[in-house]
């Protein structure tokens, strides 16, 4: 049987701010990464969100840090030397792990948000100093990146347990990277389409890109945009088509 991880990137409230619908998605996913104050959330939706990860007893805890960048949603690239790099890591990982230990959790992962993740793509400097940073912080955590890019190989040379990360929300490039969100057809809207992505990429490992080439591609985790305007929608589906192709949905 075929077994698949489904995370979703939560806890991106703010204060009066409402983004996602954590309570309804938190249920039926397997990993939850939680923002960490800096692209979005803040103490109390932190906690909160920690919560009902704890109340739904299945769902395994990941951190997801960010650039310092709240206007910008973290998605907006920066300009930052490796020691600062690692210092914003390490506060956003110490936040997280923090309150996480005071209701009794334990954090599983590490994935990074917005424009840190995207620029591994291209930057493996940035990717070496974000895997060592995860190890430094604790070499117990898993590192999630893009399926077969920097990030994933830059943890897994350091001997980081790694996680492959697949998009069922969004297109790829025929490099195997994600399409800029700038770019038309960059976010796939069809629900039915996206499970059939998503299927294939876990049975076949293989993906079509946005210009119709495959590309081979590792499917450990699926990722669902939990500010997405179609997110719980979206899992929903998943899930469905998943069931009825019998892969299990399991936390890695």
């Amino acid at each position: 049987m075929y077994k698949v991880d489904l995370n979703a990137d939560l806890g991106e409230s703010y204060g009066n701010y409402t983004i996602g619908d954590d309570s309804a998605i938190i249920p039926l996913i397997s990993s939850a990464n939680v923002a960490c104050g800096f692209h979005a959330g803040d103490p109390l939706v932190m906690m909160d969100t920690l919560l009902k990860i704890k109340e739904s007893g299945s769902t395994g805890l990941g951190a997801h840090p960010s650039y310092p960048d709240r206007q910008g949603f973290g998605r907006r690239y920066m300009d930052m030397s490796k020691d600062e790099v690692r210092a914003f890591l390490l506060y956003q990982l110490a936040a997280i792990d923090g309150l996480a230990k005071t209701v009794g959790l334990t954090l599983n992962h590490v994935k990074p948000h917005g424009a840190l993740y995207n620029q591994t793509f291209k930057d493996i400097e940035l990717a070496e100093t974000i895997a060592q940073t995860v190890k430094e912080f604790n070499p117990n955590l898993k590192l999630v990146g893009l399926a077969n890019n920097h990030l994933v190989k830059a943890g897994e040379a350091i001997g980081l347990n790694i996680v492959h990360e697949v998009f069922a929300d969004r297109a790829y490039e025929s490099d195997g990277t994600l399409v800029d969100r700038r770019k038309e057809g960059a976010m796939i809207t069809d629900t039915k389409h996206a499970v059939e992505r998503v299927i294939r990429m876990v049975k076949e490992g293989k993906v079509t890109s946005i210009d119709g080439k495959d590309i081979s591609i590792q499917a450990d985790s699926i990722c669902v945009h939990g500010d997405g305007e179609k997110a719980l929608i979206f899992v929903r589906e998943i899930i469905k088509g998943l069931k009825e192709d019998n892969i299990m949905i399991n936390t890695f």
